[in-house]
């Protein structure tokens, strides 16, 4: 009886460590129309069940797509307990388009990359804000790739490239949270680096904020780059951000971040956009108001 207990445990921990987990899971359709009204339709769906919407995307260069974005109260509290890259779990994304399709951030998904081994802890939160979202937005099938339960806790692309802890996200380090957050805010308010603030979440309390940057320089642009590797239908993995923890600036870096926003993707498309990445880095490092820099690695 023993044995036979022990095995079933081994099968069912093993069975959710490789159990295939989508980004992004398709939610009801809404009336087509154009793409603000259609983001109009589902903020009002989230509204109803309680989020606050705190911005919406509509990239450049992509016609007919959008990015609705969104927070809520009970999951800040357990991104600020985990502290840390968590922030970057602030926000809840749903893609849109003009057409009415609606795709969002699947909780499970995400929050096991971003609260690590945290996560187990946090599980009956992520399940609660995957059920409202569920009723807020529906619950289709999966979409956008997969990875496993076990690679998502401590994710990256290859062998060699970063993780989410990567001490290459630092881009900058100020005298205080305040002074920090500052100087993001009024960087993306004049438009450093040739970005737009798309949302910002600030979270005093556990001095953790994250904001969404919008890229609008030319064929690096989130709508040229999205559309270089295709993955147009998983809008929801956008927009980029920048984070502040204490007195420090940072960013994901492009090799892990997009990668774990388009798992779907693989190398040969990767290649054609080979100098994001470094781009990525050059860009943030406005926002953070640091010298620009580049780490020399592309995608390889």
């Amino acid at each position: 009886m023993i044995m036979k207990w022990m095995t079933a445990w081994v099968l069912l921990v093993f069975s959710s460590a490789s159990w295939a987990i989508a980004p992004y899971i398709q939610g009801n359709p809404v009336a087509g129309g154009t793409v603000q009204a259609v983001a109009s339709a589902v903020e009002a769906k989230l509204k109803g069940k309680g989020f606050k919407v705190v911005g919406k995307y509509f990239p450049k260069d992509l016609p007919g797509y959008g990015v609705v974005i969104a927070t809520d109260g009970d999951m800040l509290g357990e991104v600020g307990s985990v502290g840390g890259q968590a922030v970057l779990g602030a926000a809840i994304r749903v893609g849109v388009k003009a057409d009415g399709s609606v795709a969002y951030a699947n909780p499970d998904y995400w929050y096991r990359a971003y609260f690590r081994k945290a996560f187990d802890k946090k599980a009956a939160a992520v399940e609660a804000l995957q059920t409202r979202l569920q009723e807020a937005l529906g619950a289709g099938k999966g979409m956008g790739g997969d990875e496993t339960a076990a690679s998502l806790s401590n994710y990256r692309y290859m062998i060699g490239m970063e993780r989410l802890d990567s001490h290459k996200n630092k881009l900058a380090e100020y005298g205080s949270f305040n002074e920090a957050v500052k100087t993001v805010r009024d960087n993306l308010a004049k438009g450093a680096g040739k970005t737009t603030k798309v949302y910002e979440i600030v979270m005093p309390d556990r001095k953790m904020a994250v904001f969404g940057v919008a890229m609008n320089d030319g064929a690096n642009s989130d709508g040229e780059w999205l559309k270089k590797i295709d993955m147009q239908e998983s809008i929801a993995g956008l927009p980029y951000e920048v984070y502040v923890v204490d007195k420090e600036v940072a960013s994901p870096h492009g090799r892990y971040r997009i990668a774990l926003a388009f798992p779907d993707v693989g190398m040969g498309q990767f290649m054609r956009i080979s100098a994001l990445p470094n781009v990525i880095i050059e860009t943030m490092s406005s926002v953070a108001g640091a010298e620009k820099k580049s780490s020399g690695e592309a995608w390889q």
